[in-house]
């Protein structure tokens, strides 16, 4: 097998390794769209690579998502691994791609952090570390539906147990509040976010938050308005702000998603950020998260990868928690000249959750593209 960069032809041979391995599946649209990430073209990295067999049949394939840092002025770029698929005819393939992708030129730092039961051991053999050091296998979750969560548990088990069953199931768990927008009750200085302009009040949020000094994937408007072209996308993410006057102190992302078709659906945390001058920010986003997720459709809210200080950030909500996980499913490997880790706390905004999670199977994708966010209204305070 010949380990190579993946080229924009390879997206059907990639696609079919997707699938028989029963993995979300992206339109060639949508790959044509991650082939196009900009803070991968800065730097001319591959956007993966590939194990081409003599026939020219694909046998291997892991993804390249290059991101963008701020560190005050100074720029660099980052890397997560996704999608790793190894089909039989390619066994072994898997130590090449990988030491390919943890060993590329020109970033500070290459990672995974959603690594499955699996996959999870491959990484230490690479000079990756399970990291961050105290919460690299913590996923938290809050459920809103305990029998829904309770049917996905007793759905999973039948698939265990039988599982040629698997395709005669069909969509399960699917409710009518699905891809409608509904009417929220915010609490007191939460708003939903519509303006990601350059000249916003979140492009000043996001102006302050990266001169606080800490090491921050880009989420400056131009990035967000990136990650929410995916035209992959069945229902938009929901935004959330959380304002003291006209300023923004905090900010939240979440999306919809459902992992296959005997799971329910979630609402999966993508970002939560606030000043650091500003403790009730993220509590507050959180109980606003947490009031939206039963009204949208899901059964539980969820996050998936979280540090030490997004963890204490997190006020009551912490406590409040169920804890899932528990394998390690974050990895990283620092070059020798990279920033302090320290100064770095990841969200699932810097790994690959919102392009790698299924989105709501909705059809036609992109219906609800149209419409322009959740409505929503204050609660008294």
């Amino acid at each position: 097998m010949q380990i190579r960069p993946v080229l924009e032809t390879d997206y059907p041979g990639v696609q079919a390794l997707h699938r028989s391995v029963g993995w979300p599946q992206r339109s060639m649209a949508g790959w044509r769209w991650l082939h196009a990430n900009p803070a991968r073209l800065e730097i001319d990295a591959p956007a993966g690579w590939v194990a081409e067999g003599a026939d020219g049949a694909l046998g291997a394939h892991v993804g390249n998502l290059v991101q963008r840092f701020r560190l005050g002025e100074q720029v660099l770029h980052g890397a997560t691994g996704f999608s790793i698929i190894v089909s039989p005819a390619a066994r072994g393939a898997s130590r090449d791609l990988i030491n390919n992708f943890v060993q590329q030129p020109n970033i500070f730092a290459a990672w995974t952090f959603n690594a499955n039961p699996r996959s999870q051991p491959l990484y230490a053999r690479h000079g990756m570390q399970a990291w961050p050091e105290e919460t690299n296998a913590l996923k938290l979750a809050w459920p809103v539906a305990p029998l829904v969560l309770a049917a996905g548990r007793l759905l999973r088990a039948a698939h265990a147990a039988v599982p040629a069953i698997a395709p005669h199931l069909g969509e399960w768990l699917m409710n009518d509040r699905l891809g409608r927008v509904p009417r929220l009750k915010l609490p007191p200085g939460v708003t939903v976010l519509t303006d990601l302009g350059d000249q916003s009040a979140y492009a000043d949020f996001w102006r302050a938050l990266n001169a606080e000094g800490g090491l921050l994937s880009d989420r400056s408007p131009a990035a967000l308005r990136w990650r929410l072209s995916d035209p992959d996308l069945t229902l938009p993410p929901l935004i959330l702000a959380f304002r003291r006057g006209r300023d923004i102190t905090g900010y939240a992302q979440a999306m919809m998603a459902k992992g296959n078709i005997i799971e329910p659906p979630v609402l999966e945390i993508i970002d939560l950020q606030a000043l650091a001058d500003d403790a009730e920010a993220i509590p507050a986003l959180m109980t606003a998260l947490i009031a939206a997720a039963r009204p949208m459709g899901a059964a539980k809210v969820r996050l998936q990868t979280t540090s030490r200080q997004g963890l204490a950030r997190l006020g009551p909500h912490a406590a409040s928690a169920r804890h899932e996980g528990g394998w390690g499913h974050c990895h990283a490997r620092f070059s020798p000249d990279a920033p302090d880790p320290a100064l770095w706390s990841p969200t699932p905004w810097d790994g690959d959750y919102a392009v790698c999670l299924r989105p709501l199977p909705l059809t036609p994708p992109g219906r609800s593209r149209a419409r322009t966010g959740m409505r929503a209204t204050a609660s008294k305070a």
